[in-house]
């Protein structure tokens, strides 16, 4: 049976993403406790360069063909799974995103292997732990025998640890199977409206949550933000209702964020909105249920209502500001 471990590397416009990382470093625990070596398959038409910070794993195979210059899942899926096929590693990890869980589904049906969706962590000795119901139960287990397919959430494994700006070995390849007659392609990138404000930059987050009951309380939000010299940012509720933009949005369909201080009001802390704020340094919930799964991985946690502890906060840090 193969001990080896492959990682599919996602990319978007010329840029390897932050997950990609998050995986290798998984990847990495994983290859090492099984004996196995650690491949990144990079995906992509004249972007072997990416693979300029892959150090951690033991090799690369590169895939160039005009037809993986963009991520469409009919391309990914075919040449994944002739690859997957033809070399049987332990273990195919692959991120929990738009673009991992488009493609995972159907190269477990391609190749007949098990899907474990959603891990938080892996090793060799302690298995898997997999995050459902929103993250309000972990299920554990053994990785599946003789094979298996991975999908990857993050704040397990910490992305830094996955990352070297060294180029290891590069094998080229061509795709496996024929990539002419594909079912879907990409036509074009719809960007968000830009704001006036990036919150990938800022290094203070106030984040509402559907806690906060209605429009109206974002001004609390607001002011609170202000006296900390910070930039408020939600999670995907308040969004979608049109409270606030999109490019305030953070989770695995907004923004990935890493400020000092990530203040999170009335958010229940779903998977999809950690994959974007993993990172930040200090994580402060506050929050009226106590099985809320933000309150699993914030530094602190604060069980009050967010409305009546705002202006509190605000008036505190004025305060200690000297306003």
């Amino acid at each position: 049976m193969s001990k080896d471990v492959w990682v599919v590397v996602e990319s978007l416009r010329g840029e390897v993403l932050e997950n990609t990382y998050t995986m290798l470093a998984a990847g990495r625990t994983l290859a090492d406790g099984l004996g196995g070596k650690l491949t990144a398959l990079l995906l992509g038409s004249k972007a072997e360069g990416l693979a300029g910070t892959l150090g951690v794993a033991d090799g690369v195979t590169y895939v160039d063909h005009p037809a993986l210059a963009d991520f469409t899942p009919d391309a990914y899926r075919r040449t994944i799974s002739a690859l997957v096929k033809e070399a049987a590693p332990r273990a195919v990890l692959m991120g929990h995103s738009s673009m991992g869980m488009d493609v995972a589904s159907g190269i477990s049906i391609d190749l007949g292997l098990p899907l474990v969706s959603a891990c938080q962590t892996l090793s060799a000795a302690a298995g898997f732990v997999s995050v459902t119901c929103g993250g309000k139960v972990l299920a554990e287990g053994k990785l599946p025998e003789p094979a298996c397919l991975v999908t990857l959430v993050p704040g397990g494994h910490k992305p830094q640890d996955g990352r070297k700006d060294a180029a290891p070995p590069v094998a080229r390849v061509q795709p496996p199977v024929p990539l002419d007659d594909l079912k879907t392609k990409l036509k074009g990138y719809i960007e968000p409206e830009a704001g006036g404000i990036d919150i990938t930059k800022e290094s203070i987050l106030v984040s509402v949550g559907r806690g906060i009951g209605q429009q109206d309380n974002l001004k609390l939000a607001e002011e609170l933000a202000a006296a900390l010299g910070g930039a408020v940012s939600a999670s995907r509720p308040i969004v979608d209702q049109g409270w606030l933009p999109t490019s305030r949005l953070v989770g695995k369909s907004g923004k990935s964020v890493k400020p000092r201080l990530y203040l999170a009001l009335g958010i229940s802390g779903a998977p999809e909105h950690h994959e974007g704020m993993s990172d930040a340094e200090c994580i402060v919930a506050v929050n009226t249920d106590e099985k809320a799964p933000i309150l699993d991985y914030a530094q602190y946690g604060v069980m009050e209502d967010a409305l009546k502890l705002m202006p509190v906060l605000t008036a505190r840090v004025k305060q200690a500001k000297g306003g």
